[in-house]
């Protein structure tokens, strides 16, 4: 248990939505002693009699009872960490309320800390889902290495960004100041390029509520999917173009032996371990790998040609539970504390690759190499520096940033004219705005608060003029398109533009075809940028009307919405979105800035961010969230974290994070840093 004890140890809290939304406990059964909160805790307990239990009792309106907490009896980590974070937020107690001094509460946020910390020491984390399924692209980017082909599988539109010229390369360091990049699901023609002929993909995995469209419990196999995966892999060999020309192993497994070669079960026996060994990221046991080559030689005493019997067992591969689920069950141990290492591997190759890990990867678990920090962080530089983590920037950060919603938006072409040319919309140029900016920080490990706001950005020409007073001046602004489109390293004029908060794309995929929605924006900055997302609305409150009437016209859109906020179940959520929604009020429907309505009223973003930092401006806004860098640092690496391991955080995780946090923050959190963070932390070995 000690090994156990020292794993647990560095596990602690998960940001949770605020103190007023519903809440189910779960309770997991204690392996020690119960926790006295008013005998180790007094300042907690003290707390919440002053400020919490009127509302927070046997007898107060609010959703949660704190009286056990505050007694010291026995409560959930989930509670611990819930009561946390409103505190260390600001979300509680409420402002109208008498507010505990600087002090007190830091003094009580850092005792409710500690508390997590020994709930979480204390007992064991829930089990999670230890098997999930490849989803569409991770699959695709599997069969790819495994074959090495040379032209792709399958048509991927959730693959955004089509890369021309190669641009993408980060062994230089540094993203080239112009780069030719597509749009494959608006731009013409896009998705037309060299694959598979004859290979038609199964359906795109959708993205879990909670996240990515990597989470386990989005991920199975039903009898019907597997059955779907049987044909493909039969169509993937079967294609007429998997041929020597497209398919980089050809020689050394499908190629009929010389005479020369030795027996041919022999020859057989050879290509088929390493095979196997790649396709199931592991050394493949004698028995499966015998009954492989059963299959084989029965093929071939029926007078198969090698290469045909070699294509059947290669398509019998790539359908098999083995290839298909990430983590295998018979590796897992019931009870086990970590990863084995070839699962270890698998995690990370497909974190930052989506797809299997190589033969250099597979032999440093071989030899032991992987359990060595060293040898790990040289593994993971590796990996950052190889072509195939363009892998990485193609599907997590369309996914944080919610980009797939730009496909579907349509401003009203009579109010915004100027986005629609040649049957095409702007959104096509938009849309790669933010994903060039990733890939510029990524590969240049910048700090990953240029996100909230940078010096620079990458722009088109037609995207310039788009911004009108917030782009550049240019001498033509033609489009560039609609095919390849040419972008070009961009310097910000102020803090009015760079970053994703308020880049086009966002502000647009934000807003109803005629006008922003500063709610939809609240909540997104909420999710996105902070993770911490608000409760979905009461099914019975009314949608506010995209049009003015007689009485509201002279109005600000913020005095529109006010009645939302007069409602008892809708105040708690409206606090915590309305201040960031209206941050951004200066960007209209298309991300354009603009200083009044068009009734004339001037633009009200004034607010208060987590309640202690006042702003009137953008920048002000910007400059509040990176007073509190560390804050979004967390909420980053959380994502990252559960995009990595497929399933939503709990409190055992987030010792972890703050660990991470802690360790980054000497080098400004630069996004490399945090990455190599999230990778050495207990949690990502944790079943």
């Amino acid at each position: 248990m000690m090994d156990a004890t020292v794993m647990q140890k560095n596990r602690v809290i998960h940001v949770r939505p605020p103190f007023v939304r519903a809440f189910v406990l779960v309770c997991f059964a204690c392996t020690g002693r119960v926790m006295a909160v008013a005998d180790n805790h007094p300042a907690v307990t003290t707390f919440l009699e002053t400020h919490c239990i009127d509302c927070h009792g046997a007898d107060g309106e609010g959703e949660i009872d704190l009286q056990l907490l505050a007694s010291g009896q026995e409560q959930s980590a989930e509670l611990i960490e819930l009561v946390h974070h409103v505190i260390d937020r600001h979300e509680m107690p409420p402002e109208e309320t008498e507010q505990p001094t600087k002090d007190t509460r830091q003094r009580v946020a850092d005792e409710l800390y500690k508390l997590l910390v020994e709930k979480t020491r204390q007992t064991l984390p829930p089990r999670s889902q230890s098997l999930r399924r490849m989803n569409r692209f991770q699959y695709h980017n599997a069969v790819t290495d495994l074959f090495d082909l040379r032209r792709a599988v399958f048509s991927l539109p959730e693959r955004v960004a089509r890369v021309y010229a190669d641009y993408f390369d980060p062994s230089k360091g540094r993203l080239p100041d112009t780069v030719a990049v597509g749009n494959r699901p608006l731009g013409k023609s896009q998705l037309i390029e060299p694959r598979l002929a004859g290979v038609a993909p199964f359906p795109q995995d959708l993205r879990a509520e909670h996240g990515f469209d990597t989470q386990a419990d989005h991920l199975s196999l039903s009898p019907l999917l597997m059955e779907s995966f049987l044909s493909l892999g039969q169509s993937i060999v079967q294609s007429r173009d998997f041929t020597k020309k497209n398919v980089g192993i050809w020689s050394e497994f499908f190629e009929a032996p010389k005479k020369d070669s030795g027996p041919q079960s022999n020859v057989i026996e050879t290509r088929l371990t390493k095979f196997l060994t790649l396709a199931f990221r592991r050394p493949v046991e004698e028995e499966t790998l015998r009954r492989y080559m059963s299959f084989v030689t029965a093929k071939r005493a029926d007078g198969v040609t090698f290469e045909e019997a070699m294509k059947a067992a290669a398509a019998a591969v790539i359908a098999s539970p083995r290839f298909l689920y990430i983590y295998n069950a018979d590796s897992q141990v019931e009870d086990a504390e970590a990863l084995d290492s070839y699962s270890f591997a698998s995690r990370l190759s497909f974190f930052l690759w989506g797809s299997i890990p190589d033969e250099q990867l597979l032999s440093a678990v071989k030899a032991g190499l992987l359990e060595d920090k060293q040898v790990l962080q040289e593994q993971l530089a590796r990996m950052l520096e190889s072509k195939k983590l363009k892998r990485f920037c193609d599907a997590f950060p369309l996914q944080w940033l919610q980009l797939d919603r730009m496909i579907s938006a349509t401003p009203d072409p009579e109010l915004f004219p100027d986005f629609y040319f040649s049957k095409y919309r702007l959104s096509m140029h938009m849309m790669l705005e933010p994903l060039l900016l990733f890939e510029a920080v990524l590969i240049e490990n910048l700090a990953i608060t240029q996100f909230v706001h940078s010096d620079f950005t990458y722009r088109s020409q037609q995207l310039n003029k788009a911004y009108a007073k917030l782009g550049l001046e240019v001498a033509s602004a033609k489009p560039s398109g609609p095919g390849r489109l040419r972008f070009q390293r961009t310097p910000t004029k102020d803090m009015r533009s760079g970053g994703m908060i308020t880049n086009a794309a966002v502000m647009t995929m934000l807003s109803s075809p005629e006008q922003s929605q500063p709610i939809s924006r609240g909540a997104w900055l909420a999710s996105v940028v902070l993770n911490d997302p608000p409760k979905p609305p009461p099914a019975d409150v009314p949608p506010l009307p995209e049009h003015a009437g007689i009485e509201t016209e002279t109005m600000t859109l913020r005095e529109r919405l006010g009645a939302h906020r007069e409602r008892a179940d809708c105040r708690g959520c409206h606090e915590q979105i309305d201040p960031l929604g209206f941050a951004l009020e200066n960007y209209d429907a298309v991300g354009r800035w603009r200083s009044t309505y068009k009734n004339g009223r001037t633009v009200d973003l004034a607010g208060k961010l987590f309640h202690q930092h006042d702003f009137a401006n953008i920048s002000e806004f910007k400059e509040a969230i990176l007073k509190e860098d560390a804050l979004f640092a967390k909420a980053f690496a959380k994502h990252l974290l559960s995009f990595a391991l497929g399933r939503k955080l709990t409190p055992w995780d987030n010792v972890d994070i703050e660990d991470i946090i802690a360790t980054t923050a000497a080098d400004g959190y630069k996004i490399q840093s945090v990455i190599e963070g999230v990778v050495l932390s207990p949690t990502f070995r944790s079943p």
